[in-house]
């Protein structure tokens, strides 16, 4: 093997073709920072979206004295979350890439009480001018085949650094309290098969969505009426947002 010049950067990887290829420390360590820096990218995307949330939940409080969240969730996938999620996907490691190609890097969970506080907590984030909405997959108006439901909306949240505005992709997702505890429930029953689920199963799984769509359904009814609110109809059918 040649020798290296001492003034050239470290390569990324040492080995000759048809050896073992084992990455150096130096740019193991450099890839690591990279990644790292990544990583906090979303991470301060991640609380620019919980800070939002915040203001409207404080602002409905003291304003319309009701509280439309029940608490929020949040987390940054893992470096090694990540990595899998890459090689499934067969993407390499360019930064760019992972970012137009992998979008719940950093995700927060949104849970209400009513269907109705879904959609106008959903309307009031992505409304604000420095949100711009990327996609939507209304499973409420059209739940999953098993039975899911949830609002999915992948939104870019400006980030601004001391070397410049980074865009980074945010998922949240919206649900009630009800749709909260039957995908908590749905999870568990499926990492404990992993994910072959038996036909029995799924099927009670199934009812047990309907039943809790049900229980969401009258809840909301009680609601409106012992508030005298005005009746707000579930969105049905895809909603067309700009791309």
């Amino acid at each position: 093997m040649s020798t290296t010049d001492a003034t050239a950067p470290a390569p990324l990887f040492d080995g000759e073709a048809g050896d073992e290829i084992t990455i150096s420390a130096s740019a193991l360590k450099a890839l690591g920072d990279r990644m790292q820096r990544f990583l906090l990218e979303y991470r301060f995307a991640m609380q620019e979206v919980e800070t939002k949330l915040s203001i409207l939940r404080e602002e409905f409080v003291h304003t319309h004295e009701y509280n439309p969240i029940e608490h929020v969730s949040s987390r940054v996938k893992s470096v090694d979350s990540l990595v899998m999620k890459l090689d499934r996907r067969g993407i390499g490691s360019d930064f760019e890439d992972i970012r137009a190609n992998i979008h719940d890097i950093a995700g927060v969970r949104v849970t209400c009480a009513f269907r109705r506080d879904v959609y106008r907590l959903f309307d009031l984030l992505t409304q604000q001018d420095d949100i711009t909405v990327l996609e939507v997959e209304d499973f409420i108006a059209e739940p999953k085949s098993n039975g899911y439901q949830s609002l999915h909306a992948i939104i870019s949240v400006p980030v601004f650094l001391s070397t410049g505005r980074v865009d980074v992709p945010v998922e949240v997702q919206f649900r009630t309290i009800a749709m909260d505890f039957w995908a908590s429930l749905e999870h568990k029953i499926y990492y404990k098969y992993a994910r072959q689920v038996p036909d029995s199963l799924t099927s009670d799984l199934k009812d047990a969505a309907d039943l809790a769509a049900e229980l969401d359904a009258h809840m909301e009814r009680l609601h409106v009426e012992v508030h005298g609110l005005p009746e707000v109809e579930v969105p049905r059918g895809p909603r067309v947002f700009p791309s």
